[in-house]
C-alpha cells in the first residue's frame, strides 16, 4: 500500500476503534481503495462490538413459495408468472403444511412466505391461512409470514392503511413480517427495474407501521444487478438512519438483523452476470461497518453456498442453512441439506457455529 493509504486506513480504524461513526463517503472510499485485508479486519473490528470473534450462529430454515402468480414485473425475477400464465399456482393450505412439514423433519426452525403480489387475494386471505398453519404447527418455530413488499401490495389492494393492515395481521396472530423485497433502496434503480413496486419512503413508511404495531421486521439487500455504488450507498444511508430513527427514546421496536445476498441472473429477463465472491464479500464488510446501529449482519448461503462462510471473516455473524426457495433456485440458486458440510467450512475457517433460536420479536 502506499503512504496515503496505508495512513488513511490507519486514521478510520483509529477512529472505529474509539467507536466513531464512519461516514457514507468514506465507505465508498473503501470499497473502492482498501486492500481486501484492510476490509476484512476493519469489519472484523465492528463485529467484534458485538460478538465472540469465534462464534457465528446459524439455524435451518426453508421458504415456502405459496404462488408466483405476480403483478410486480420486476426484471430481474425468474420465478414470477402474470395472472393467466398456463404455469401459474396458488397452494392450498394442505400443500403449504405438506411443505412445512418438511422443513421441520430437516431440523427447521424458521418458516418463511414468499408469494409475490397476487392481485386476486386480500388480507383476510393471508391472516386465516397463516392462523390456521399456526394452529396445526403449534411447535416452537417462527414464522416470517410475508415480505414488506407484499403487506404494501395486500394492504393497498385491501384498501387499507400500512397501520390498519399491521394491526390486523398482529391481531391474527402474526409475530413477523421481513423486510424482503427491498433488493436496492434507491428510487432510481427501482424505477429501472421494479416500477410495479413502491418508492423507497412509501416502503420504510410500511416497515415502521410493521414495528410499531409491535410486529418484528429485518432488513435486506441484493447487490449485483446493475446498481452503481452511489445506488448501493444511498441504501445503505437510508437503512442506517430509519434504524437511527427506530432506536429514539419512546419509540418501540427497530430491526433485528441485516442479511445481504446476491443477485441470481439465469432464467432473468434482466439477465447478466453473477458478481464474485470477493465482491460479495468485500461489500458485505462495508455493510458491517457502516451499519453499526445493527448487532446481527448475516451471510447468505442461499446465494453463496460454503462460500457464505468466508463472509463471517468479513463481518458477519449469522447464517440460515436453508431448506427450500424456488425464487432463488428458478434463477439459479443451489440448495444442499448437506449442512455439516456447509458448518464445517464454518469450522475450517476458524468458527464454532452455534444453533440458535429464532430472533425475539423485539430485537434488545
Amino acid at each position: 500500500m502506499t503512504d496515503h493509504l496505508t495512513d488513511r486506513i490507519a486514521q478510520i480504524r483509529s477512529a472505529l476503534t474509539a467507536g466513531e461513526r464512519i461516514s457514507t463517503d468514506t465507505c465508498g472510499w473503501l470499497f473502492q481503495h482498501a486492500p481486501d485485508e484492510a476490509l476484512r479486519d476493519l469489519a472484523t473490528l465492528v463485529r467484534s462490538r458485538f460478538h465472540p470473534p469465534d462464534q457465528a450462529t446459524y439455524l435451518v430454515m426453508g421458504i415456502v413459495n405459496y404462488t408466483n402468480v405476480c403483478v410486480a414485473r420486476c426484471d430481474y425475477c425468474a420465478f414470477y408468472r402474470f395472472p393467466g400464465a398456463p404455469d401459474t399456482y396458488l397452494l392450498t393450505e394442505d400443500q403449504v403444511a405438506d411443505r412445512i412439514a418438511g422443513i421441520l423433519s430437516l431440523g427447521g426452525s424458521m418458516v418463511s412466505f414468499n408469494g409475490g403480489f397476487h392481485p386476486e387475494l386480500r388480507i383476510l386471505d393471508y391472516t386465516h391461512l397463516f392462523q390456521s398453519l399456526r394452529a396445526r404447527f403449534p411447535q416452537s418455530i417462527a414464522y416470517y409470514e410475508m415480505t414488506v413488499a407484499e403487506f404494501m401490495f395486500i394492504c393497498k389492494r385491501t384498501g387499507i392503511s400500512y397501520a390498519d393492515g399491521a394491526r390486523q395481521f398482529r391481531d391474527s396472530g402474526t409475530e413477523w413480517i421481513s423486510g424482503g423485497g427491498a433488493e436496492v433502496l434507491s428510487d432510481s434503480f427501482r424505477l429501472r427495474h421494479s416500477p410495479g413496486k413502491y418508492k423507497v419512503e412509501d416502503f420504510y413508511a410500511a416497515q415502521a407501521a410493521v414495528l410499531d404495531a409491535g410486529l418484528g421486521s429485518t432488513a435486506t439487500m441484493v447487490i449485483g444487478f446493475d446498481e452503481t455504488l452511489d445506488e448501493r450507498l444511498q441504501h445503505l444511508d437510508r437503512l442506517r438512519r430509519f434504524q437511527d430513527e427506530r432506536r429514539q427514546p419512546g419509540v418501540d421496536g427497530h430491526l433485528a438483523s441485516f442479511l445481504c445476498w446476491t443477485y441470481k441472473p439465469w432464467n432473468t429477463d434482466l439477465g447478466g452476470a453473477e458478481v464474485s465472491t470477493r465482491e460479495y464479500l468485500r461489500w458485505l464488510a462495508i455493510c458491517r461497518i457502516h451499519l453499526d446501529n445493527f448487532e446481527h449482519i448475516r451471510t447468505s448461503v442461499l446465494t453463496r453456498n460454503d462460500d457464505a462462510m468466508l463472509g463471517l471473516r468479513y463481518g458477519a455473524d449469522d447464517f440460515d442453512l436453508p431448506t427450500e426457495d424456488e425464487v432463488t433456485q428458478k434463477a439459479g440458486a443451489t440448495i444442499s441439506h448437506e449442512f455439516e458440510q456447509i458448518l464445517d467450512s464454518a469450522r475450517s475457517l476458524g468458527f464454532r457455529p452455534v444453533h440458535r433460536a429464532p430472533l425475539p420479536v423485539r430485537a434488545p
